[in-house]
């Protein structure tokens, strides 16, 4: 049996028929059921400015017409310089600083007084960074395991390296060296086409992949466990990856998407990725189990994840690329967005906070708004609102993934809401309603400059 293809076909058949899942059918224009109506915030906000969720968009990042003007991350398409002013916006306005050096000296600052430690980025500390590269996964037979080179999605919709690039460029503009900054995504074959583009500015960082081939590094388990709060019996131990145990920070840096199974994948279900295992995989805990399902108040494997102390409980920095989105698994290229302000251009976006809640309600809300099936069926924001309240979660499960048997729950992981409306997009700190998410919009379109 062809796995990677009859999962695939699984998740295509089933977001099409909609009954593989327990689900009924397809109403697109249905609201999630229970949903919690918009400007009434869950949860408790967390950031320098609590609920904070920066979104920069800039026109004019990318020269790229589609497949036939060759690949969207090679030949200046994506504008790196671009780029790295879309993130310099995100880290500054999301602390309320001027200059990057200070932004990120407030962020570092702000994570360890939160965790009793008075002091800012110390020199020797680890950094994990975890994209979503699910365009890559060793599995689904896009990448040539031999020559680490892609053969199919060559234009998916992965985290792309420029994004990483800028990142990297702003942490080591700090201070951080480059042999003490790893990226990895597990289930990842890491390819050239990527690969050449970071390592050739930054051959020290720490690249760790699936296979750990052509100079990449095999990812490695650790002795951390994590145990999933709905306490399966008779399942293989799930351990953490050795680079994001041993990390100090870990920045999360998601991809804008929705999903035929899941509804949505952003910051939660990136996480999908940080175990060295197939979600799925015989043996272990179906990781789908409960994400697929179009029922609400259950349990959710993304609020353990991002509850973990070595995931969550590490994350400075929250971060979702939308350069470009598309629907997963369905779509093998970009779609691009009518939603003003897009007019039918790609999002050219990025969203960054402090808050792993608010920013997926964030991109939540925009893909819902773009899309008009599978990010509106029933439940999808049902993991965002057991996250927001996993002290007291609707399903009123015991969330505690640090332990066999529940002993502490989990506080709240952040604030959830939905915006106003798609034209305004106003969340109840912007209209002065609650202490929910405040959303900060930036246009970079009249910048000057496209190197």
């Amino acid at each position: 049996m062809n796995y990677a293809l009859t999962r695939r076909r699984f998740i295509e058949h089933s977001a099409i028929l909609g009954g593989a899942l327990g689900t009924t059918s397809l109403l697109a224009a249905q609201p999630a059921a229970d949903e919690h109506k918009p400007l009434k915030p869950i949860g408790k906000a967390k950031g320098i400015n609590p609920g904070r969720v920066v979104w920069v968009h800039d026109p004019q990042v990318l020269d790229w017409q589609g497949p036939s003007d060759g690949r969207w991350y090679q030949g200046g398409r994506t504008k790196q310089g671009r780029v790295d002013g879309m993130l310099l916006r995100a880290v500054c306005e999301l602390t309320g600083q001027s200059k990057l050096a200070d932004a990120w000296d407030k962020l570092f600052r702000h994570f360890n007084t939160a965790r009793g430690k008075d002091a800012g980025y110390t020199p020797g500390e680890k950094i994990a960074i975890k994209p979503n590269w699910v365009g890559m996964i060793w599995r689904e037979g896009n990448v040539d395991p031999q020559t680490y080179r892609l053969i199919r999605r060559q234009d998916y919709m992965n985290t792309a390296p420029q994004m990483i690039l800028a990142l990297l460029r702003q942490l080591t503009s700090i201070g951080v060296k480059q042999a003490d900054i790893t990226v990895c995504d597990t289930l990842a074959y890491l390819v050239h086409e990527y690969y050449e583009i970071l390592h050739g500015e930054f051959p020290d960082v720490q690249y760790v992949d699936y296979a750990g081939k052509f100079g990449r590094i095999q990812v490695k388990p650790s002795q951390t466990p994590l145990y999933w709060s709905c306490r399966p019996q008779g399942k293989l131990q799930d351990y953490l990856p050795e680079c994001f145990a041993e990390a100090r920070y870990l920045i999360n840096f998601a991809a804008l998407k929705a999903h035929g199974a899941t509804g949505v994948t952003l910051c939660g279900k990136n996480h999908f990725g940080s175990l060295i295992r197939w979600p799925v995989q015989q043996g272990y805990y179906d990781m789908h189990s409960h994400s697929f399902s179009q029922k609400t108040r259950l349990y959710r494997e993304q609020v353990d994840l991002f509850g973990h102390e070595h995931l969550d409980g590490k994350t400075v920095l929250y971060l979702i690329d939308g350069l470009f989105s598309g629907k997963h698994p369905m779509d093998h290229l970009p779609r691009r967005f009518n939603l003003p302000p897009f007019g039918g251009n790609w999002p050219c976006s990025l969203l960054a906070s402090q808050d792993p809640v608010a920013i997926d309600s964030v991109g939540y809300d925009f893909l819902r708004s773009e899309f008009d099936d599978f990010p509106r069926r029933p439940g999808v924001d049902d993991y965002l609102h057991e996250a927001a309240l996993a002290n007291d979660p609707p399903s009123g499960t015991a969330y505690d993934p640090h332990n066999p048997t529940a002993q502490k729950r989990l506080a709240s992981l952040g604030v959830h809401e939905h915006w106003n409306n798609p034209a305004e997009r106003k969340y109840s700190r912007n209209l002065g309603t609650g202490e929910g998410i405040e959303l900060v919009a930036v246009s970079m379109a009249a910048r000057a400059g496209n190197a």
